[in-house]
């Protein structure tokens, strides 16, 4: 990872990534104009305040890799250590502090990363969360960067059973969005593909998927 472009401004990094599919083509932005999430939802963050990064890369579970490379380096350079809600979500508690989109281009994986950095004195939406807020003071967006390639360069051996150990959708009641059909189950287990297992024989390969607070 070491063909890195950072852009001031660009509508999509995924898309910018896209565009060239390059193995190992790094693209980075202070902004995005028309910045995505999963199901197609709008990314939404004020420039300079979120690390916006997408990769292009080979590894057989690129979000998965992408995900965990980003908790490393928020570890590492802010002391935060997020939990990842499946598939692809960097939580603090039960608030978002980072999304990740996988598409496939020209043969490549490429993944985007979107994580919360600097908002004060604002917040992200949908009750998300930011690491200035969790740390208490700035954190710096290049340091972030550094660190996150530094881990994508040298993933776990086993980067399935390492995401396991930071799943924190493991043994939660959750509810899953599949199509049409709504599924409340627990979950008991990631398969060898990444598939979400639930109680009763569900094995979810993608799906919209909600942590079910304990009744109180």
């Amino acid at each position: 990872m070491t063909d890195v472009r950072w852009f001031a401004e660009v509508d999509s990094t995924n898309r910018v990534a896209a565009a060239m599919a390059v193995p190992g083509l790094v693209v980075v932005a202070d902004h995005q104009t028309a910045g995505r999430g999963r199901f197609d939802r709008r990314w939404e963050a004020p420039a300079g305040s979120s690390l916006l990064v997408s990769v292009v890369v080979a590894d057989p579970f690129p979000t998965v890799v992408v995900a965990l490379a980003a908790a490393g380096a928020c570890e590492d350079v802010a002391g935060v250590a997020p939990d990842l809600k499946w598939p692809n979500d960097l939580i603090v508690g039960e608030r978002k502090l980072g999304g990740i989109l996988g598409e496939s281009a020209a043969g490549h994986h490429v993944v985007g990363l979107g994580l919360n950095v600097n908002w004060q004195p604002e917040t992200p939406p949908d009750g998300g969360v930011a690491l200035d807020e969790v740390v208490g003071q700035p954190v710096d967006r290049f340091a972030l960067l550094a660190g996150f390639l530094r881990h994508l360069a040298t993933p776990p051996t086993d980067v399935l059973d390492a995401y396991r150990r930071r799943c924190a959708t493991l043994g939660r009641r959750v509810r899953v969005e599949i199509g049409g059909e709504v599924v409340e189950s627990t979950a008991v287990g990631i398969s060898a593909e990444g598939h979400l297992l639930l109680e009763g024989g569900w094995a979810i390969a993608a799906g919209d998927v909600t942590h079910v607070r304990p009744a109180t």
